[in-house]
């Protein structure tokens, strides 16, 4: 029997990719949210993507006419927290794209992971994915004789910076250096900085038009210097990620999963 998923946040831009992704994949389609209040209410799902469904959007999990295994969200840190809770009580797994959380928020999540199956990621994409196991990689053969920048940019509507994507590339290259991202991350440069400090990672943030996603880490050292980059062109290899993901999930015991976790690469573990 296939397994069931709901999309939260359905009509939103990743929603609307989440949903056509799901509807091509193994798993079968078992709700959709959006806001209360949303016009979308009581309407087919399918009519987001051109389709019919049969599926009924509504506003709350709790109103949703079948059982889910697994939801899928990428949403906001307060509503991903909300229906955390629901799926918690629920026993339903969940699959989370959203970014922005706090380090409290963080720290609900894990706690709830002792409870049911989460995948948390700040990038779904195999590309990036692989990216981040490639970079860990190259940081700890190239040691601290080279600079590290890391360059993101996105559409003007994204709320969040860096991008969840950039601190994980940070993290991936701070851990294979020994260091702690934390205390050598530098956010900004302005007026007279003096020497860089060749410990810190540094962050440059580009928001404009509908760029989907781009990211470049910069290795510079004396004399050479390597650039490794990833640059999405549709949120599609995200929710196609996202989905894999949500398969995958179905079958792990309770955790706190990765999508390095989904692909059997790197060195996380739940």
């Amino acid at each position: 029997m296939s397994q069931r998923v709901a999309i939260a946040g359905v009509s939103g831009r990743m929603g609307r990719q989440l949903l056509t992704a799901a509807m091509h994949s193994e798993l079968d389609l078992a709700g959709c949210t959006v806001r209360p209040g949303d016009a979308l209410v009581g309407a087919d799902a399918g009519q987001l993507v051109g389709l019919t469904t049969g599926v009924e959007i509504v506003d709350d999990l709790a109103a949703l006419s079948s059982d889910v295994d697994v939801l899928i969200d990428f949403t906001s840190p307060e509503a991903t927290l909300r229906h955390l809770d629901y799926c918690v009580k629920q026993k339903i797994a969940m699959v989370i794209g959203t970014t922005g959380f706090s380090e409290a928020q963080l720290a609900a999540m894990k706690a709830a992971a002792a409870r049911i199956p989460l995948c948390v990621a700040a990038n779904f994409s195999i590309g990036v994915n692989l990216l981040l196991d490639v970079l860990s990689r190259t940081a700890r053969l190239l040691g601290d004789g080279f600079d590290v920048e890391i360059v993101e940019a996105h559409h003007r509507h994204k709320v969040d910076a860096p991008s969840g994507t950039a601190l994980a590339m940070g993290q991936a290259v701070a851990g294979a250096l020994g260091r702690d991202l934390k205390a050598v991350a530098n956010y900004g440069r302005e007026g007279h900085t003096g020497a860089r400090d060749p410990q810190t990672i540094g962050f440059s943030t580009i928001r404009g038009g509908d760029i989907v996603g781009e990211h470049t880490v910069l290795f510079a050292g004396d004399g050479e210097r390597i650039e490794i980059s990833h640059k999405a062109s549709s949120r599609m290899a995200f929710a196609s990620g996202a989905v894999r993901a949500a398969a995958w999930l179905c079958g792990q015991p309770p955790g706190y999963y990765d999508m390095q976790d989904v692909l059997g690469i790197g060195e996380t573990s739940p």
